[in-house]
């Protein structure tokens, strides 16, 4: 039986008492109108010397308007999923092969986000965080993903990783702050996500143990 990163990786602990504190509501956000769609990613967080999160390069597609982004495995929900926790679940064993069921616990969740844009859909995005083993292996497993990447916590934290990426919109170039990561940026819903994580990482006490 696999163990439980949350009994053999104190950090795991401390990082879910801080979720726990952070976010009041329920683990699943109450369903909204029929016009807008819900969503939900994975901060799947793999326990080795150096805390690692795990992020996708998704696929060049006409269809997907956030196609090439660097992001969090995820996806819309689908009507047979029973809450968010499962959209989340399923996402990221259908892109990345990594099945938080058997080989993660769930931490906490973070606050839902939404596209400031009014080109992009209707959408609330619940973020949850999960654990790993420090054997824990992801690979491209669907044809919506290029790439797979673990990036140190540690790095994000960096000054030199923090910049700003300027972006073509309909009334000209628009500078947005991103991180840059593995030759690449994260910026958008993404950095918004983690942004707001690594506000709530405690990070001096999870060096600490």
């Amino acid at each position: 039986m696999p163990h439980d990163p949350l009994e053999t990786d104190p950090r795991f602990w401390v990082l879910s008492e801080a979720l726990a504190s952070y976010a009041a509501d329920a683990d699943d956000p109450p369903v909204r109108d029929e016009d807008t769609l819900e969503a939900a990613v994975s901060l799947v967080l793999r326990g080795n010397d150096h805390l690692e999160l795990l992020l996708i390069k998704r696929a060049r597609s006409e269809r997907d308007p956030w196609s090439g982004h660097m992001a969090l495995p995820g996806g819309r929900r689908d009507p047979g999923d029973a809450d968010l926790l499962e959209t989340a679940i399923r996402e990221t064993r259908e892109e990345t092969g990594v099945d938080l069921v058997s080989e993660g616990v769930h931490l906490g969740r973070l606050d839902q986000v939404a596209p400031a844009s009014v080109r992009l859909p209707s959408l609330v995005i619940a973020p949850f965080v999960f654990g790993a083993p420090a054997g824990a292996e992801a690979r491209v497993a669907s044809r919506e993903i290029d790439q797979v990447h673990w990036v140190k916590l540690d790095h994000l934290r960096e000054p030199s990783t923090r910049g700003s990426v300027d972006i073509p919109l309909p009334g000209g170039l628009r500078a947005f702050p991103c991180f840059n990561v593995v030759g690449d940026v994260v910026w958008g819903l993404t950095y918004r996500i983690l942004t707001q994580f690594l506000e709530v990482y405690p990070d001096s006490e999870l060096h600490n143990l």
